[in-house]
């Protein structure tokens, strides 16, 4: 069955569903959540609608103990699911067995967004090894570009098709798989506004230019960049001892903002798993992913270039 269990009792287990009808998605899902809430687990179900109204309706005998999550919300940027959704029903429930429906991958998702939602979902491996949890994927198979679908068999261990489970025959070493995903960021286009910074001194400069180019947003969406900006130009500060740039431009729809500097990124969980209440740093891209729509993030060894973007 491909379950990762410990010494002391605990069971990590994280299929990915595949589903090509109504009947099936209900079947797999519901099923799924009945016995864990049987077995006294807290569940959470994070799902984009219309499946999430189609689950309210159908699980209406056990509602009362399952929470409900709108993903495309709480998941809109995907490196804010792990902490912000999945670690955080976690802590909120201590000492129990915690059961999730996540359905990160959505026919909606825009190919900007896909190599987060990917890399998302080959770490929840690595962050949730060793812990009492199980984590049930999604995936429509009739409407998803089969890439997806293959991707899906590359990031889960487990996979349940036509109801039964199978040991899936691609999953990879998670770092690895993720970091397939490190992919190069579009160019960023000849007419952005851009600032150059590299003292403690300039950050003072920077949110003056951030919030000059964020007078097209709603001020508390703007005010949200310019701390999320701030955050990481304070990083390259601290870690590069080189430059950093600021640029700044629109896309349809969105305003997008982009730190370059000539860092390299080890970690592939940062911005991912919260650093101790005690810790001195480790919050920047944990504030980015939390309050941006969307993080893309490139790191080599020429440099990281962190991209966030903002629906106007």
């Amino acid at each position: 069955m491909t379950l990762t269990a410990t010494g002391d009792g605990a069971v990590f287990d994280h299929p990915g569903l595949l589903y090509d009808s109504r009947a099936r998605y209900l079947s797999g899902v519901t099923s799924f959540v009945r016995e864990a809430v049987g077995a006294g687990d807290a569940v959470l179900v994070a799902v984009p609608p219309p499946n999430l109204e189609t689950l309210r309706e159908s699980l209406t005998d056990v509602a009362g103990r399952v929470t409900f999550a709108d993903m495309t919300v709480a998941g809109r940027n995907p490196g804010r699911i792990i902490p912000g959704v999945l670690l955080a029903f976690a802590a909120a429930h201590p000492g129990r067995r915690v059961s999730i429906v996540g359905e990160p991958v959505w026919p909606g998702r825009t190919d900007l967004e896909y190599p987060a939602c990917a890399a998302h979902e080959a770490l929840i491996n690595v962050v949730f090894a060793g812990r009492d949890v199980a984590i049930l994927c999604p995936y429509d198979v009739g409407r998803l570009d089969p890439a997806r679908v293959r991707d899906a068999w590359r990031t889960h261990p487990v996979m349940i098709v036509d109801g039964a489970r199978r040991p899936s025959p691609w999953y990879d070493d998670p770092f690895v798989t993720a970091a397939a995903f490190n992919q190069p960021l579009p160019k960023v286009p000849v007419t952005a506004a851009t600032l150059t910074y590299r003292h403690a001194a300039d950050l003072a400069a920077v949110r003056r230019f951030v919030t000059a180019e964020t007078a097209c947003l709603d001020p508390d969406r703007g005010g949200d960049l310019l701390i999320a900006v701030n955050e990481l130009a304070e990083n390259t500060i601290a870690h590069t001892g080189g430059d950093g740039t600021v640029s700044i431009w629109t896309e349809t729809g969105r305003l997008v903002c982009q730190i370059d500097d000539r860092g390299h990124l080890s970690d592939p969980l940062a911005g991912r798993i919260p650093p101790p209440p005690d810790a001195e740093g480790g919050r920047g891209l944990i504030l980015a992913n939390r309050l941006c729509d969307l993080v893309r993030v490139h790191t080599g060894g020429d440099g990281t270039s962190i991209r966030l973007h903002m629906g106007f």
